[in-house]
């Protein structure tokens, strides 16, 4: 089984306007809503190629109920701690030619809380998959990962971390099976640019000598580069198409790879199934669909 944890999760109240102007009421031409949060993504794209899983994390008021009845439509299957008070945050996304993101901060966690989700990990046996995705919010302790893995440390848990900084740095030392930093994360980390595919590939490498079994760097237009459990490295192309959205595009390839190795235990058939389901966000309005992914997946 795979499970994913969002800390603060989200709607995306997405706003679409012909221009923005400071000097008069503004008025949309129409609006979505989504449900958000790197974890919940990487359950959606799970479930949509087949791969069971259940989303944890934490869900308040009037929002954090909407959000579970849009993943209960979804099929996604979740266990989310309902808080005692605040609210399910609101990122408002206008959209006028450009782009203004206006992310909430989200509610405050208790401690008691965060105690219960770590009841529930604490049940996670060998052979599951654990995601650990996004930042860890102010109000939690920065060390919360690191924590996390070293409680899970020896029971054969697959953890895959999705974040940036000291906090990844900080649970190489558990081995986590996956992590996938893009290109800049990697280089704010090394302190350099990554401007070429063999310098990520080194830099890369190193992040594996620290501990990471699997290290998928996603680089944007110009692909991703790979270096394996064994060491190997794997240079995936970018796919051609026109880019509608970058939302989720990371997630979506961290679903990808796992939903690969789940289907084949083949590392070279998880990155083109993780570079299939990028793209295939990326050229959506939305998270992308099974078909969209699958129609991809046979170009390559």
């Amino acid at each position: 089984m795979v499970y994913t944890v969002t800390f603060n999760p989200a709607l995306d109240y997405v706003m679409n306007l012909k221009g923005l102007s400071t000097a008069d009421i503004n008025r949309a031409d129409s609006e979505e809503l989504y449900y958000g949060g790197k974890g919940i993504n990487v359950s959606a794209i799970l479930s949509r190629l087949g791969i069971p899983n259940t989303a944890l994390g934490f869900a308040a008021g009037f929002t954090g109920k909407k959000l579970k009845e849009m993943m209960d439509a979804d099929g996604i299957s979740n266990m989310f701690l309902e808080l005692d008070s605040g609210f399910t945050r609101i990122n408002v996304k206008l959209k006028y030619g450009e782009e203004l993101d206006i992310n909430a901060s989200g509610p405050k966690i208790p401690a008691d809380k965060i105690e219960k989700l770590l009841e529930k990990l604490r049940e996670l046996k060998s052979g599951d998959y654990l995601v650990l995705a996004g930042s860890v919010p102010s109000s939690l302790p920065d060390d919360l990962y690191s924590k996390i893995l070293e409680m899970l440390h020896g029971k054969g848990v697959k953890a895959v971390v999705d974040t940036t900084g000291n906090q990844l740095l900080n649970v190489l030392k558990y081995k986590p099976f996956l992590i996938k930093p893009n290109h800049h994360e990697l280089g704010e980390i090394f302190g350099t640019e990554m401007d070429s595919a063999e310098k990520i590939t080194v830099y890369a490498g190193k992040l594996r000598e620290m501990g990471a079994v699997n290290v998928l760097v996603s680089r944007g237009g110009d692909g991703a580069v790979l270096v394996d459990g064994q060491g190997a490295v794997h240079n995936a192309a970018a796919v051609k198409g026109k880019l509608v959205n970058s939302v989720g595009c990371g997630d979506s390839m961290v679903a990808g790879f796992i939903a690969g190795y789940i289907k084949s235990g083949s590392y070279t058939e998880a990155l083109k199934l993780s570079v299939a389901s990028s793209a295939a966000t990326a050229f959506s309005k939305e998270l992308a669909k099974a078909d969209e992914i699958d129609k991809i997946y046979k170009t390559l």
